[in-house]
């Protein structure tokens, strides 16, 4: 059975930890949906170092109501993408749901944000981008790693961990030999 995935997009995504995040999940075969917060319909999010990139759907879109049979959420990183995030209860109440049921949520970078936003519990083990570290520490166990699993949230720390991260979902989601597979592929293996 395919899994799938939502990634969440808004202005000021950090786009190499979008980017890099939907395509190796797709790599891996994972069914990605790329879900626009507070986007205009046929409107680019505009990233934060400028690249454009559009949505499959928008968060608002009647076809995303009632069909969270997602086996994943990802939330990128950069700041203003990360505040949007954080700040819409509809991504709070979906990623809450994942977690819930056990699913996949995975943050980067000052992504880590929205799983405290979203009510993910006391008592785990995060990472996140340095400045956020602070916003974290009260609620959760804080580590400087570059990505780090606890039950089943990810999370990791900047865009230069974005393919470790990305990684470490597939590992999780679809399995070791599909994430080995992928390092052998993309030449990865040498520089992770």
């Amino acid at each position: 059975m395919t899994k799938k995935a939502i990634v969440f997009l808004a202005n000021g995504t950090e786009e190499m930890e979008f980017t890099i995040s939907a395509d190796i999940l797709r790599r891996a075969k994972v069914d990605v949906t790329v879900v626009g917060v507070e986007l205009e319909k046929d409107k680019p999010a505009i990233c934060a170092n400028g690249t454009k990139i559009l949505p499959d759907i928008l968060l608002t879109d009647k076809e995303l109501e009632g069909n969270l049979s997602y086996d994943a959420g990802v939330v990128p990183g950069g700041l203003k993408g990360s505040h949007t995030c954080r700040d819409n209860k509809k991504v709070q109440a979906i990623i809450k749901n994942l977690y819930d049921q056990k699913k996949i949520v995975a943050f980067i970078c000052a992504g880590t944000l929205v799983a405290k936003a979203s009510g993910i519990p006391k008592g785990h083990t995060v990472t996140s981008y340095p400045a956020v570290m602070d916003q974290l520490t009260d609620t959760y166990e804080y580590s400087q790693e570059r990505v780090v699993v606890d039950k089943n949230v990810i999370t990791s720390r900047a865009p230069g961990t974005s393919f470790l991260f990305a990684l470490t979902i597939v590992e999780n989601l679809v399995g070791k030999e599909a994430a080995d597979q992928l390092k052998k592929d993309m030449l990865t293996s040498s520089v992770l």
